[in-house]
Parts: structure tokens; sequence; C-alpha cells
């Protein structure tokens, strides 16, 4: 592992960039600052004449206030990306819908968390049993 790590190899480099970003963003979510170190990685991807890497450095800086305001706050979009997932697969389990109103009425079964329901008339009860 220590020669791979000093060779002139790209693929060496690249694991090392990689292995970077992954402290970077390690570090950052037991608080500490990641807009100067990632302003260096950016600058070390750039130069690194790997293509990947300089397109994941121009990515980077372009949503760099974005990625540290989200280390800053805790937040993320992850709620919304859980709903949106389950709305493709109401939308690919029905295979076609009559209308805007047969599909809202699924997503509201599905993702609407309603309590109150009746029970399936499928599921029998020694279904329940086991």
């Amino acid at each position: 592992m220590h020669w791979l790590q000093r060779s002139r190899l790209k693929t060496a480099r690249a694991w090392r960039m990689k292995e970077r970003l992954r402290d970077i963003l390690s570090a950052a979510r037991s608080g500490a600052e990641p807009a100067e170190d990632l302003g260096r990685s950016i600058s070390w991807a750039r130069r690194s004449r790997l293509k990947p890497f300089k397109r994941l450095g121009a990515t980077v800086r372009e949503y760099l206030q974005g990625i540290v305001a989200s280390y800053q706050h805790g937040l993320s979009n992850g709620t919304a990306e859980s709903i949106n997932a389950k709305i493709q697969a109401a939308m690919a389990r029905a295979r076609g819908f009559r209308g805007l109103k047969n599909l809202y009425t699924m997503l509201y079964l599905i993702a609407g968390k309603l309590s109150g329901l009746p029970s399936s008339p499928y599921v029998t009860r020694s279904a329940l049993a086991v």
C-alpha cells in the first residue's frame, strides 16, 4: 500500500483524492468546518489532469455554499426524496391510471400516513396468526 501511495499511477492519485474527500466529509459530520478543506481539495482536483476529478471539482465548487450549509445546519432533502420514491413506486405499480384523481387517491393511501382506514379484505385471520 505504501508503494501504491507513492507511485505516479493515475489510479493511485484518484484513490488519494477520494480518500481526502472522504476524510473532509467525515470530519464535517463531527462539527469541523469543511469550506477551507474543500477549497484545497477542489484546487487539487482541478490540477490533477484526471477528467472525472476535474468535473467533480467544478461541481463541488459550483455547489460549495450549499454543501457547507448542509453540514452547518444538518438539513437534507432525504424526506422529499423518500416521498418521491414512494410516488414513483406507486406509479410503476399502477401501470397507468385513468386520471389524476385516481393517482392522487393512490398517493394519499401510500404516502399520506392516514389512520383509521378499514383493514384489507384480502388478509385472512390465519395470515395474522403467523
